[in-house]
């Protein structure tokens, strides 16, 4: 037996979706993995040292160009 999300159906059919068509979205949405909670603190993790990686790249080529044009502005 298929689940669907009976929130979803309803919204659909109350929206003047066709039955049968609201019952497939709804059954389709049900089968999509969700993300838990370790997946998003890992991903923040990983922004973190994206961000840090990009904060050094900037840092290597603004700090040059910043200490030109100061000893020869």
């Amino acid at each position: 037996m298929t689940t669907m999300i009976s929130e979803v159906y309803t919204a659909l059919i109350e929206a003047g979706a066709p039955k049968v068509s609201a019952r497939k979205a709804a059954e389709a949405l049900s089968q999509e993995p969700l993300a838990t909670k370790v997946d998003v603190v890992r991903i923040e993790k990983e922004l973190a040292i994206i961000k840090w990686m990009l904060a050094l790249v900037v840092a290597a080529e603004v700090l040059p160009i910043l200490r030109e044009t100061v000893m020869h502005g």
